[in-house]
């Protein structure tokens, strides 16, 4: 082996050993500017899921979006797709790779979610790591990804609806990294929850339009016939 390798090697050891919250504190507080492009370097195979966490972040606050996430929850749905189709290495097309985080995310919500994950680092520890590191178990992650990324974009804005499908991709984003499969499965269970009621409302909601628009339809139909008969 060389010493590039053996280097390399070594590198890769002591990312390994060192918790997530420090891992994505170093990275926040590295020279150079944050981009979504940069964490698929420092976390290999993982980043695939820590890119995913943060981009679903600023959804799965308990404040109405707007629509402005978006282009997020799309990144996110092809990270999803990625996992599926069993891709090793993060691709994010170039327009997106060098993306830099939000300045009040970089600066606020950044730091106090790595100090909660910290927090909850000292009360989680392994479970179900080769579970967890099974090709299968990747691809059904990748799969739950796409479809909480997708209740989240389809949410009509300014509904709040978005917020537990992101929440629940947030959770188990980080129980992967923690190798904790109980935290994985708290956010599955957040996530369906949210996109189980984002069809049910959303499904209330068109067939509750579909009755106005019937109801105002029917009078001006009649009366475009009485005026024009």
């Amino acid at each position: 082996m060389t010493d590039a390798s053996a280097g390399d090697d070594n590198g890769e050891a002591s990312r390994g050993s060192e918790a997530f919250s420090t891992q994505l504190q170093d990275w926040l507080d590295a020279e150079g500017p944050s981009t979504v492009g940069g964490l698929g370097e420092v976390f290999g195979e993982k980043g695939f899921v820590v890119v995913a966490m943060l981009l679903m972040l600023p959804a799965a606050l308990p404040a109405p979006t707007g629509g402005v996430t978006h282009v997020f929850e799309v990144i996110t749905a092809l990270l999803g797709l990625e996992m599926i189709v069993g891709v090793r290495s993060i691709w994010i097309p170039a327009r997106w790779r060098g993306t830099e985080l939000p300045k009040s995310m970089a600066e606020r919500l950044l730091p106090w979610t790595i100090r909660n994950i910290g927090r909850l680092e000292r009360h989680s520890r392994p479970r179900g790591v080769r579970l967890l590191h099974a090709s299968l178990s990747g691809r059904l992650l990748g799969v739950a990804l796409v479809a909480f990324a997708a209740a989240a974009f389809l949410a009509p804005p300014f509904s709040g609806l978005d917020t537990l499908p992101a929440l629940g991709a947030v959770i188990f984003a980080i129980g992967v990294m923690l190798n904790d499969i109980v935290i994985v499965g708290c956010g599955l269970v957040v996530g369906a929850i949210g996109v189980g009621l984002s069809v049910t409302i959303g499904t209330l909601a068109v067939r509750y339009l579909h009755q106005i628009v019937g109801y105002v339809a029917r009078p001006l139909a009649h009366l475009w016939h009485v005026i024009w008969s």
